[in-house]
């Protein structure tokens, strides 16, 4: 990942990623078993937590697919490594002196995005505090 091209969102909407995805072909299973996914999913899961609460989202779906990932989901998963690379020096700070009394959030939904159970997908990003609530 040393030479990949920084990305400017965390995840892209054309990654349309779904449990029913099996792995097809034995190249690709070959593949996949050479490929340190948990490993990737725990760092990048760290990042998460620490410095980055903006992959959220992205680390969410990569996550629930840690029991069979597919091709598919390890493009997505270098997806978030880009993101993080062209982020690297982009930080969170905080200074009470300037903070309002009022909060100031945006939502985000999606309707059906989740394609195992068809469900909508909604988060809440407060922007005063960059804290996910969804």
């Amino acid at each position: 990942m040393n030479n990949a091209k920084p990305v400017t969102v965390p995840f892209a909407a054309h990654f349309k990623l779904s449990a029913d995805m099996s792995l097809k072909t034995d190249k690709e299973m070959e593949h996949m078993s050479s490929v340190s996914y948990l490993s990737a999913i725990g760092s990048i899961m760290y990042a998460m937590v620490c410095t980055q609460p903006d992959i959220a989202h992205a680390v969410s779906v990569v996550s629930g697919h840690m029991a069979c990932p597919r091709k598919e989901h390890w493009q997505t998963v270098k997806w978030i490594l880009r993101y993080l690379k062209g982020t690297k020096d982009v930080g969170l700070t905080f200074d009470r002196a300037n903070m309002s009394d009022s909060v100031i959030g945006y939502v985000d939904s999606d309707f059906a995005g989740d394609l195992d159970k068809r469900r909508s997908l909604t988060g809440l990003f407060d922007i005063r505090s960059s804290v996910p609530y969804g």
